[in-house]
């Protein structure tokens, strides 16, 4: 037999244990197990036979598979195995010994730390090749910049990649994509690398996350090494002769490139990269910003990371003119912890849990209530929580498509429920009251361990409502897209009531991606996953068929989800030497908001390349559909515009001309009355605007919407909230007279577009106009509104000079929402508006010494905690604001 048709044992066992009928069996039993014991059942149903020394050989020798595709699949398995053994047979030293094991051959080496901590494991290696083979795999997989913490086998493969010049992974979700980054930098940093980092975020609410990890993550290697972290383009540091560590969404970088296009960027590290794949109005953004980098000279080294995806090469299409092989992307399906999932179906009146290998679900039982909603299974699974000490009670999250059902969930969930005696609780409670509003629920709901986290609140109080979580004062936590979105709470238990995300389905990605959100290996082995199915618009069958789903590979959103007709009909716009891209309506359907705005984004980076002759990914695809001399044509057509086209795709050309000759009439902003804006000023001049960007067309489900009588519905509204921001109010006084303008126009009032109605000043009306405000606040007013105020602004100065708006910026004014100048300072050193506006009114934090102000040290041991904590933060980034000890 020649040694081609010779099969290695190992090849043999590992190819076909995941048939092993009784390995399967015995699986089975052990999740049905589980599942009795985690839904109380144990006095009501028998538990099935486990043969735990089997399960214990079956484990250990999953955790050792050498397959060539699969080994990643049988080491998951062996960690699902040890885990459930350790939760079935509590105490059992036998079981714990080998968790020890399983997880250290695995090269879970935090799992490893739990098992002996928690599961008090006595596992050593004990012969000479075990212990040669340990001390080699510790050393292999340390950490550079933190020797005594290690690598998974999957993320020192990343790292070790990270070096190359364009490099694209993916993982799920809780394999720690982001800590690969921060070790990557930290190394550089320590190391005396002397360059810039860029990370990219996907949203605003992840910026303050990363930011502290980073800045805490550093630490004193920030002052000693000289460089900042920076999170805005108008932040003080850039000014300064430092290194920077960027943490930006890519709005704010491509901001940044405009304003500064000869900073130069070393690493960039762009996060969620699969926000490239699907059709949202974002995605444009991204592309745009790479392109913009891959034009430097030398170009930075791109680094794309993504959950999930199975092939991560397609990212670097955007560097790359000819995709670049799988030698440069990895896609790694090795998770650290486990899920269990639960299906509870209101259909079938049952509960099953499913089982990831044979992809089928397992019947546990039956339940006799007529109707299993959300809270009352959530009721069920924490009442035996309710005696336990505080840091000891589960954490649990709840998924909704909609902030509505989310807000209303948590309030049904905290009925009956005691206030709790903690004093972090208490105190988060009373500062929401006082700067947010006494009847907004969430204060209530706080001071019971219950909080609901659907969008825009103060940096201060979102990231102490994500604190109190992580440490196990706050147990129930209500949620929208946001979670889907980056944020990272360690929840035991999640449930999900939709697979919705707003309107449209989830995609598979996003998907896995939430379930993803549950166990992190940091606190545990494992989380539960709850699908809760209401038998109507969310079924059982459609959770189980997005379980069995394999993610298809993805296509980059200009290739898969820019349709040819779309391509077209920009090339056609184009072609006609218009910049005014209209909507692809048909007869039969309009063309949603979403699909218009990317389409328009696209278009509008299509004419700047042509323009610039620049070879990018989007002209490439917009190609197939150009004739011949089409390009010529554009140019041509487009001469006398050049100087309206440029790289940012929020304006097009034909907005800009009509800017610029406004400006040139004397359109200008209007000057404030001692620091005050009126109503009638604010919207007169966002009525300007609107002719001007002509809103109506390209902003018209917001700025631009009408109502029946043909006036702007909402603009009103809007200039109600941003006339008291921009002087300087807190949201406390916001949302008062955001109450009075609805009781002067309690026509104005919206609850859905299903419901008319009309203001009664009643708690949930309040509620309504509380959470429409802080909506308002972060897409509009800091967003849409801010993104046009800073086109006119650049433009104002570029016709009337450097110094014709420094006393009357108005983007500036929403930027920072104030006029006050020590207030702008001290948010362009990297303080909240909050903590900005309290450090202004108490003025023995400030001095001032020929014209220069600093911070007295004093302020880190202020009252304030949440100003203590920001100011503890700046020490370390930003340590020359304050004053020498």
């Amino acid at each position: 037999m020649s040694d081609t048709q010779k099969t290695k044992l190992g090849d043999a066992i590992f190819s076909s244990i995941a048939d092993n009928d009784f390995l399967n069996v015995l699986y089975d039993n052990m999740l049905y197990n589980y599942a009795i014991l985690k839904l109380h059942l144990e006095g009501f149903q028998q538990a099935r036979q486990v043969d735990v020394d089997a399960a214990l050989r079956f484990a250990d020798l999953l955790s050792k598979s050498t397959h060539p595709t699969k080994a990643d699949d049988h080491k998951m398995w062996a960690q699902a195995i040890i885990t459930l053994l350790l939760e079935l047979e509590p105490g059992n030293e036998d079981v714990a010994f080998y968790a020890g094991s399983v997880l250290s051959s695995i090269g879970n080496f935090r799992g490893t730390e739990i098992a002996k901590t928690v599961y008090k494991s006595g596992y050593t290696e004990t012969t000479l090749q075990e212990k040669a083979f340990a001390a080699f795999i510790s050393d292999y997989l340390s950490i550079p910049a933190e020797k005594d913490k290690h690598f998974f086998i999957p993320q020192k493969n990343i790292y070790d990649q990270l070096n190359d010049d364009a490099f694209s992974y993916s993982a799920p979700t809780s394999m720690g994509k982001s800590f690969i980054m921060e070790m990557f930098i930290k190394d550089k940093i320590q190391n005396g690398t002397k360059c810039n980092f860029a990370r990219i975020v996907p949203t605003k609410a992840l910026i303050n996350e990363v930011r502290e990890d980073t800045v805490k993550g550093l630490d004193k290697l920030l002052e000693e090494m000289n460089y900042s972290v920076v999170t805005a383009a108008s932040d003080y540091s850039l000014e300064e002769d430092h290194n920077f560590i960027l943490v930006m969404t890519p709005e704010r970088l491509l901001y940044l490139l405009i304003s500064k296009p000869d900073f130069k960027i070393d690493y960039i590290f762009i996060d969620e990269a699969h926000k490239m794949t699907g059709r949202n109005s974002r995605g444009p953004f991204y592309y745009k910003t790479v392109d913009m980098l891959a034009q430097q000279n030398p170009p930075p080294h791109f680094i794309f990371a993504s959950p999930n995806i199975p092939n991560p090469e397609v990212y670097l299409k955007l560097v790359k003119e000819s995709q670049k092989g799988t030698e440069n992307a990895i896609s790694s399906t090795f998770a650290p912890v486990t899920q269990f999932k639960f299906l509870i179906s209101q259909e079938t009146k049952s509960i099953r849990i499913f089982n990831d290998h044979t992809q089928d679900a397992i019947f546990v039982c039956k339940y006799e209530s007529t109707t299993m909603s959300v809270v009352d299974f959530m009721n069920t699974m924490t009442a035996f929580d309710q005696n336990k000490p505080l840091g000891e009670r589960k954490r649990n999250i709840a998924y909704f498509s909609g902030k509505g059902a989310a807000i209303e969930a948590a309030r049904a969930f905290s009925e009956g429920k005691d206030d709790i005696d903690d004093d972090d609780l208490k105190q988060l409670a009373n500062d929401i009251r006082d700067q947010v509003h006494g009847d907004y629920y969430l204060t209530k709901l706080i001071r019971k361990g219950i909080a609901y986290h659907i969008g825009y609140l103060p940096a201060s109080i979102r990231q102490r409502i994500e604190k109190l979580f992580k440490t196990g004062k706050i147990t129930a936590m209500f949620c929208t897209s946001t979670l889907i979105e980056g944020v990272n709470l360690p929840a035991d238990n999640l449930f999900i009531t939709n697979y919705r995300s707003g309107r449209p389905r989830m995609t598979s990605v996003e998907f896995r991606n939430l379930i993803g959100r549950v166990g992190r290996i940091k606190f545990n082995l494992y989380g539960n996953v709850f699908f809760i199915s209401d038998g109507n618009q969310v079924t059982e069958k459609e959770y189980v068929r997005l379980l069995r789903e394999p993610i298809p590979n993805q296509m980059l959103s200009i290739v898969q989800e820019l349709k040819p007709k779309l391509k077209k009909h920009v090339v056609d716009t184009l072609l006609s030497g218009s910049s005014k891209i209209e909507p692809y309506d048909t007869n039969s359907q309009k063309q949603s908001e979403e699909e218009y705005t990317m389409m328009r984004k696209f278009g509008l980076i299509l004419l700047k390349d042509i323009m610039d002759d620049r070879n990018s990914l989007v002209r490439r695809e917009f190609a197939e559909f150009m004739p011949e001399d089409g390009e010529q044509t554009i140019r041509e057509k487009f001469e006398g515009q050049k100087e309206f086209i440029d790289s940012d795709i929020n304006i097009s050309a034909d907005q800009s001309r009509r800017l610029a000759a406004a400006i040139r009439n004397g359109t200008h902003y209007p000057k404030s009355q001692d620091g005050r804006f009126s109503h009638s000023v604010v919207l007169g001049f966002l009525e300007e605007l609107s002719r001007i960007f002509n809103w109506d067309k390209y902003e018209f489900g917001t700025l631009g919407k009408r109502n029946k009588a043909g006036e702007h519905a909402k603009l009103s509204w809007y200039s109600v909230i941003l006339s008291q921001w921009m002087e300087g109010h807190g949201l406390s006084y916001i949302m008062r007279k955001a109450i009075e303008y609805m009781n002067e126009h309690p026509e104005k009032f919206w609850l859905n577009e299903y419901t008319p109605s009309y203001f009664d000043d009643g708690p949930e009306h309040r509620n309504v106009v509380f959470a429409d405000t802080l909506e308002v606040i972060e897409n509009v007013i800091l967003f849409s509104i801010s993104n046009y105020f800073l086109r006119f602004s650049n433009m104002y100065i570029a016709i009337n000079g450097e110094h014709s708006l420094d006393d009357n910026n108005w983007y500036e004014f929403i930027e920072y929402g104030t006029t006050n100048e020590i207030t702008v300072f001290l948010q362009r050193n990297g303080f909240s508006r909050e903590s900005a506006n309290y450090i202004k009114d108490h003025p023995e934090y400030i001095f001032r010494q020929d014209g220069v102000l600093t911070l007295r040290r004093s302020l880190l041991k202020c009252k304030n905690n949440d100003v203590r904590t920001e100011a503890e933060l700046i020490s370390l980034n930003r340590s020359k604001i304050f004053e020498e000890e």
